[in-house]
């Protein structure tokens, strides 16, 4: 991680100085055009993303040229959403927790059991009418979402300690992403919230700063902590997506027709990422199962729903505006319920 935090150095003083100098033009006046994300090669939003490259580059390489940085070879998701914002790149994966330091209208993605269930999840995200306006919300910052991204279901995940019960996180350092929404989820479960950028996690876990995290499953594998983790409960405590976000300069200087294009591949985006996440999810719990020997538990999740529901009144009652999306996401709860066998 070291080496690529030098390389990620390098990389950006330089997009500064292209963006700065000629809008990140190529020896031959193609734009280069950069995205960043934290994700390894084979994550789904990597994959995803190099479909994006090979789509804009097949049909306006003649004037464009994708680039796509994995692994925070661009610096944190932090880092790279404020070189997107000054357009230093162009586009960045950004986790909805870091949004939500921008826009409280992001609030709501990250409210402990929001969605009753992945279809409800997947009906809202796709709704342009409850999304657009959450999306629109940083156009002042000098960014915009443009597409959203699967990142599953959230769950605790520890190095020593079964978590059947909210009772057996007190006690316990947790990683949480850096939200105040997540970091008073932590306090209501009765475990202590630790904040911390994702790429410093497993030396975390290894070095027992911390007691466990909470995270998807591939987490486990493709970041190495079920080599460290050996319980991995689906307590279920959120759906939160990542977000795409793009540079409003770079966007608004298209064309009609490029920002077609573009669009069209922002939805190839959407649909690659969510195909490969449900098979990314399957060969993920094979591998911690079956080489890192991780135990997969299944706790009753009606105390943990029950502990956290007093964060939905106190965003609400914080930010009204959005009772009318927490409303419409309530009504796909109602539509797309929870299997229960």
């Amino acid at each position: 991680m070291k080496n690529f935090r030098k390389r990620g150095v390098l990389l950006l003083a330089a997009a500064a100085i292209c963006a700065a100098l000629s809008g990140c033009q190529s020896a031959d006046s193609t734009r280069i055009v950069r995205i960043g994300h934290n994700q390894s090669t084979n994550h789904p939003t990597h994959i995803a993303l190099t479909e994006f490259q090979t789509f804009i580059n097949e049909r306006l390489g003649d004037k464009y040229r994708v680039e796509v940085y994995p692994s925070e070879l661009l610096g944190s998701q932090t880092d790279m959403v404020q070189l997107t914002q000054t357009g230093a790149i162009d586009f960045c994966v950004a986790s909805n927790a870091i949004l939500e330091t921008f826009s409280k209208n992001y609030e709501i993605f990250n409210l402990p059991y929001l969605f009753a269930s992945t279809e409800a999840y997947h009906h809202a995200m796709d709704d342009e009418s409850l999304t657009g306006p959450i999306f629109d919300s940083t156009v002042k910052a000098g960014f915009t979402a443009v597409t959203w991204l699967d990142a599953g279901t959230r769950n605790f995940y520890t190095v020593d300690t079964p978590i059947n019960s909210p009772a057996d996180l007190r006690g316990l350092k947790i990683r949480v992403q850096q939200s105040p929404t997540n970091i008073e989820m932590m306090r209501l479960l009765g475990g202590s919230a630790t904040p911390m950028g994702f790429g410093d996690v497993y030396t975390a876990l290894q070095s027992h700063i911390i007691d466990g995290a909470e995270n998807n499953e591939m987490a486990l594998t493709d970041n190495g902590h079920g080599d460290v983790c050996k319980y991995y409960s689906y307590d279920m405590h959120q759906m939160v997506p990542d977000i795409l976000i793009g540079n409003n300069a770079f966007m608004e200087g298209l064309t009609e027709k490029e920002r077609a294009i573009f669009e069209e591949g922002f939805q190839l985006i959407n649909t690659v990422q969510r195909e490969e996440w449900v098979k990314a999810v399957e060969n993920a719990k094979d591998r911690a199962q079956n080489e890192q020997h991780v135990e997969f538990i299944y706790p009753d999740q009606g105390p943990f729903m029950e502990a956290c529901m007093p964060l939905h009144d106190s965003m609400l009652a914080e930010n009204p505006d959005l009772q009318s999306t927490y409303d419409a996401i309530q009504a796909y709860n109602e539509q797309y319920p929870a299997q229960t066998e």
